[in-house]
């Protein structure tokens, strides 16, 4: 395994020959700047250290993907990052405040700044894909009621090129996945949140549903704002939208940066991973 050296503008390890989070040429960005930061965390359950001393620093407004193989420590990551697990050392630093200290009021309110897509989209089968966006609005605004209410659901479907007229009162199995995929990503904005977790996105997904996706992800930054997180086993996704991103391999990041930085580093797992993206883009 590649040895992680420590960059002092950051406090974070950073694989030899790998970016740090700033880009070249950038300055150092202030503690400010970062939406979210992960210092040192740890987690083990039981015999198993899952979470080997993980940092990384997410600037606002730009896009993380966390690449890496099933059961490397991926989603153990992104859910100690929005607080449903804690680490056993180390601090999760959301929007300047150490999650790790609060207690269960404090954190449902910092939770409130996350919005969640989950694999699936995870819509509600039941409910209209109207109701599926109003549904988090008529949970917490509750100053949002008739017209009111209904302008912000029909903002957040033109936000996402969605027509409410032409989807609103159908279901989610009678639209096709790529809408599905929109209309979770409204319902995920709704109350406004500072960050957006994507797990697995484009798992399952045609090519041209992928490419859809992958341009809802960057319109949400575009056109909100947000910083965003995705978990991801798409190269081609990664490479296209990504600001930054990192390889985690058994709970540990052994390569971060960009494409560059990915298809240069020699660790056997990485360059694994990356083999079949190599030979179809040679």
């Amino acid at each position: 395994m590649t040895n992680a050296a420590s960059d002092p503008t950051t406090n974070v390890a950073v694989v030899p020959g790998a970016m740090s989070t700033a880009r070249t040429g950038e300055a150092p960005l202030e503690k400010t700047d970062y939406a979210l930061r992960v210092v040192d965390i740890k987690k083990t359950f039981g015999k198993r250290q899952v979470l080997k001393g993980v940092s990384v620093d997410i600037p606002r407004g730009n896009i993380l993907v966390i690449l890496g193989g099933s059961g490397m420590g991926k989603s153990v990551l992104m859910k100690h990052m929005i607080g449903l697990l804690m680490p056993d050392e180390g601090q999760v630093i959301v929007d300047g405040e150490d999650i790790t200290k609060l207690k269960a009021l404090e954190l449902k309110r910092v939770r409130s700044k996350f919005g969640m897509v989950f694999q699936n989209g995870a819509l509600f089968d039941s409910m209209t894909n109207y109701d599926n966006i109003a549904f988090p609005l008529r949970e917490h605004r509750h100053d949002l009621k008739g017209a009111a209410l209904d302008k912000r659901v029909r903002e957040l479907f033109a936000l996402f090129s969605l027509n409410p007229e032409a989807l609103g009162d159908r279901f989610p199995s009678e639209i096709s996945g790529g809408q599905r995929k929109r209309v979770a990503l409204a319902r995920a904005v709704a109350l406004e949140p500072q960050i957006v977790l994507y797990d697995e996105p484009t798992t399952g997904l045609d090519p041209i549903t992928t490419d859809q996706v992958d341009e809802m992800i960057l319109e949400a930054k575009q056109k909100l704002g947000v910083t965003s997180i995705v978990i991801s086993h798409d190269i081609a996704s990664a490479f296209h939208i990504a600001d930054h991103i990192i390889f985690v391999y058994e709970g540990q990041i052994v390569v971060r940066g960009l494409r560059e930085e990915m298809l240069r580093c020699e660790h056997p797992f990485v360059q694994q991973f990356f083999a079949t993206w190599r030979e179809k883009n040679a």
